[in-house]
């Protein structure tokens, strides 16, 4: 009976929607503009209908949107959320409720989190908590456009009372109108644009307490874990007055482990590339959400970074390794990850070093130029013309902004225009000497100590070769693209760039040191201190192939410097520095590796390419086996990340390491 009653209740409130629709639109930033919201400083981009529609196929259906936790499913496009909580219980009352759980969290008493599968359209998933003694399994499932949830106990420590599971169900993000009515013990009810959506629990066989103590203020469902709980979110047919029996438990088992054996099957397709294609879809599947201030799909370096910058944030790096990480299974997402970066390039025409929440991103300074060689090889692998359309206007900008602001002595280097505006205030380092280390990405890498920061024409006076190396390789890609997209006068201005700085760059080698030096133009001299990035210009084509061989031979492969067990190092073995393992000081990065890898490609050096992508694997696998942990860096000694608190346990472009023996397996 009040299944029937809040059915038709339902169909009353769906008659309504149109015109309630048309009076309630979502929140629109700049109209609001409270004072934490930046003006909007990005450079103009058209919007083609194809990317309009890739944006729109990714934000459908239930997945783990919410950036705050990974244990909510959320519907798109209604904005429908269940939230799955844990109350832990003790017979001393204050008692603890655990809302929201992330991935690497590290504070005292946090939640553990430890990842599985994650399908890249949120089809299954499945994860483990651990928090205040108790361990649970949490499992989703797609049946059709409808979901289902199954949490099962594990583990508690003894004596333990049972925690109690918690489903509370709402709407995020205003992004339609809605309304949410409570049908009992077992049942919730929602409406929605689309559809009306009863969400049934299997509490009943769990002994549901009828009354909950807990920091929720929308209608809920809960039961004492002391089983397995299932969830079913079914659609309703409200027309017709036509509903779905709620599942079983089993019902919802069978679904779950159908689900689970389909995302096995696609995963073992891969063949000996298995294992990393589940890591990658994986890591990308938990870290993408739905960011609603400019109603997109990106996928931030991970939920806690995103959270800690107020909701989410796009390195300019890291996203277009997301892109080159998602196109091993997600066209969508790749070109998202990809064109979203690309639309925050800010009014002078760069791609900025950190785009936030709030509407900031950092006005003063880029990061490296990998934009173009991204986009050419997703170019390559899905022949999407309209992508290279949408992309390559920015990426011009940006590539003459580089030749515009960074040169010095013909030579490029980093720098911060602390001038420019609009300013972000929470970002003290714009116009100093730190700032330009940022825009490097190598945040604290002692390649840089020592350096001077001119505040006159806001450069480091140090002209670099990982820079010099990664903009001729952007020359050279974007110039294919032009040359794909019919603009000549473009690609005559680019490859006459490109033979610009591959010329400056050939004097940066040095016959002693049998490789290309960076050099301090305050002093005049060249620096001997080595990291990945001297290796670079392998992947700009601008070695010779005897200058190829002598720098993987002296350098690459030499255990005093790169070589080993773990590798490679982000500073020289040999160099003082290597011994503080301090993020950019000796640690092992994902992107250097890659980079590397890609320019390793470019030379008859099969072997040494071998045995690098077979070691940058072994790194990864070994904690993503022991925790499902892919983290930002790794400890060059000891193989680990969990060594540090500065090393994200869940940053996507650890799964890189991976990734370059992916390209191996594939090459053969």
């Amino acid at each position: 009976m009040i299944r029937c009653a809040a059915l038709c209740f339902l169909a009353a409130i769906m008659a309504g929607m149109v015109g309630l629709l048309s009076a309630q639109t979502p929140p629109d930033n700049a109209a609001s503009a409270p004072s934490r919201i930046a003006p909007d400083s990005s450079m103009p981009l058209p919007e083609s209908a194809e990317y309009n529609a890739v944006q729109k196929r990714l934000a459908q259906g239930w997945n783990t949107w919410d950036v705050h936790s990974v244990t909510t499913q959320v519907l798109l496009p209604e904005g429908l959320a269940i939230r799955v909580g844990m109350k832990h219980n003790t017979t001393e009352g204050g008692d603890a409720f655990l809302a929201d759980a992330l991935i690497g969290r590290q504070a005292k008493g946090a939640e553990v989190v430890t990842p599985g599968p994650h399908a890249w359209d949120g089809s299954y998933t499945d994860l483990r908590v651990d928090w205040e003694g108790h361990s649970w399994r949490i499992q989703t499932a797609h049946n059709g456009g409808d979901l289902v949830i199954l949490v099962t106990p594990l583990e508690s420590k003894s004596g333990a009372l049972p925690p109690t599971v918690v489903f509370s169900v709402g709407t995020l993000w205003n992004l339609h109108a809605g309304m949410v009515v409570f049908g009992g013990p077992r049942t919730i009810m929602t409406t929605g644009v689309n559809a009306a959506i009863e969400i049934d629990c299997t509490c009943a066989e769990s002994a549901a307490p009828s009354t909950l103590s807990v920091p929720i203020d929308t209608p809920y469902l809960a039961a004492d874990l002391t089983g397995p709980v299932g969830v079913s979110a079914q659609q309703m047919d409200v027309a017709h007055n036509e509903q779905k029996p709620p599942l079983t438990l089993e019902q919802i088992r069978s679904i779950i482990d159908r689900e689970r054996a389909a995302y096995e099957k696609s995963v073992a397709a891969a063949g000996a590339n298995a294992p990393i294609v589940d890591a990658i879809e994986t890591t990308l599947g938990w870290d993408t959400i739905y960011e609603p201030e400019k109603q997109r799909v990106i996928s931030p370096v991970s939920r806690g970074w995103s959270e800690n910058w107020g909701g989410y944030v796009l390195f300019d790096w890291d996203t277009f390794f997301a892109a080159t990480l998602a196109s091993i299974g997600d066209r969508d997402l790749a070109y998202a990850n990809a064109l979203e970066i690309l639309r925050e390039s800010t009014a002078q025409g760069f791609v900025p070093n950190y785009a936030r929440a709030g509407g900031w991103k950092s006005s003063d300074r880029s990061e490296p130029p990998v934009g173009a060689i991204t986009v050419l090889s997703l170019y390559k692998q899905f022949h999407d013309r309209w992508f290279l359309a949408d992309a390559y206007a920015p990426l011009l900008a940006w590539n003459r902004w580089w030749a515009a602001h960074r040169d010095l002595q013909g030579y490029l280097t980093w720098g911060s225009d602390g001038d420019n505006r609009p300013a972000n205030l929470d970002d003290d380092s714009r116009g100093t000497w730190q700032g330009a280390i940022f825009e490097s990405g190598l945040d604290n890498s002692p390649m840089y100590d020592g350096t001077t920061y001119n505040k006159r024409t806001h450069l480091l006076e140090y002209a670099d070769v990982g820079l010099m190396s990664m903009y001729i390789a952007d020359c050279d890609a974007l110039a294919e693209i032009a040359d794909a997209l019919g603009k000549p006068d473009n690609v005559k201005e680019l490859r006459a760039r490109s033979e610009k700085y591959r010329a400056k760059l050939a004097t940066m080698w040095d016959d002693k040191a049998g490789i290309f030096l960076n050099v301090n133009l305050h002093t005049g001299e060249k620096s001997l201190r080595l990291s990945p990035t001297n290796f670079y210009p392998l992947m700009a084509k601008a070695a010779t192939p005897i200058q190829a061989r002598i720098m993987v031979d002296k350098h690459l492969t030499n255990p005093q410097e790169f070589w080993g067990d773990w590798m490679i190092p982000a500073i020289a073995r040999n160099d003082p520095a290597f011994k503080d393992q301090d993020y950019w000081r000796g640690r092992i990065w994902g992107p250097m590796n890659y980079l590397v890898y890609l320019g390793l490609k470019n030379y008859d050096v099969r072997a040494a390419r071998w045995a690098f992508a077979g070691q940058s694997y072994a790194l990864f696998l070994k904690e993503w086996k022991e925790k499902g942990h892919v983290h930002e860096n790794y400890n060059a000694i000891l193989g680990v990340g969990d060594d540090v608190s500065s090393s994200d346990r869940f940053y996507h472009w650890g799964a890189l390491l991976g990734y370059v023996d992916y390209l191996e397996e594939q090459s053969h």
